[in-house]
């Protein structure tokens, strides 16, 4: 029986936390996963195309109108996928996904996906708490998205709260926990 190789869509959010993306795509591969990575603009501003691309082995997808793509990255990189990996899932996406907006290509492959969708959550203690941030992971969860952190510890804003992103390995441990049991229940 031929082992199928689960695929995975790494989706990387603009916030410091992208940092830990690199590391997080890089035990995927070495777990056997084949890696598409996606970000937005903002992502772009803290970590670069080639440390994704050499770690994935795949180039890095930011556009919807990317011409590799003919009939529309959204719709071809959904394709296949086992599952949709969200990390950092900023405030900002949190609330594109919970109100169904596809401003973005990260927007329009989350609406596109039919596969589990796993959210890192990543952002300050004020902005983790904030009601409307709450609002929207409450429509999240009950939408069907799994989460995973985030984490209490120091922050970027150089203070200590809630809005961690959890860590790589943790986030693995929680990807492998929703994917089904077999590849061949994801056909």
């Amino acid at each position: 029986m031929a082992v199928t190789t689960r695929r995975i869509l790494l989706a990387i959010g603009g916030g410091i936390a992208a940092y830990k993306a690199a590391d997080l795509c890089s035990k995927m591969a070495q777990a056997g996963y084949q890696v598409q990575v996606v970000t937005t603009h903002a992502a772009t501003k803290f970590i670069g195309d080639a440390t994704l691309a050499a770690l994935s082995g795949r180039p890095v997808v930011h556009d919807g109108f990317d011409s590799r793509f003919p009939l529309g990255s959204h719709i071809e990189l959904t394709r296949g996928i086992d599952a949709m990996v969200v990390a950092p899932a900023t405030a900002n996406l949190l609330s594109e996904f919970a109100n169904g907006a596809a401003s973005d290509l990260i927007g329009t492959l989350y609406l596109q996906n039919t596969r589990p969708v796993l959210l890192a959550p990543a952002m300050s203690d004020p902005m983790w708490n904030h009601p409307a941030v709450q609002r929207n992971i409450a429509t999240l969860r009950e939408d069907g998205c799994h989460f995973v952190g985030p984490e209490d510890g120091w922050l970027s804003c150089r203070v200590k709260g809630t809005g961690r992103m959890s860590e790589p390995a943790d986030i693995l441990c929680a990807l492998e926990s929703i994917l089904p049991s077999s590849a061949s229940e994801s056909d």
